[in-house]
């Protein structure tokens, strides 16, 4: 991620974590600061799977898919929102640039 600083700048950043038990929460909240310092925008909404190893069957396929479903649809819509007025914003940068 250090590594490409620029692209990063005013991007919106959504996250999908798991884990045994938080779902990968410490990670998303501990990438939420480093993005800030990138000067990326990280949306609220995150998709988790805690006890991960629970939610999938042989298959790989959720057993429940509901929770996951909307919480990555509430994820995409913010991403979205935040995606286009970000990306009017550089634009607008650009042109007074």
């Amino acid at each position: 991620m250090d590594w490409h600083y620029t692209e990063w700048q005013a991007k919106p950043i959504g996250f999908v974590g798991y884990s045994a038990a938080s779902g990968g929460l410490l990670a998303i909240e501990r990438l939420r600061q480093i993005f800030a310092e990138l000067q990326a925008h990280t949306v609220r909404n995150a998709v988790t799977f805690p006890r991960y190893y629970e939610l999938f069957g042989p298959e790989g396929e959720l057993r429940d898919p509901e929770g996951p479903d909307s919480a990555a649809k509430a994820m995409l819509d913010e991403l979205r929102w935040w995606g286009e007025l970000l990306r009017q914003a550089r634009r607008t940068q650009a042109n007074t640039a």
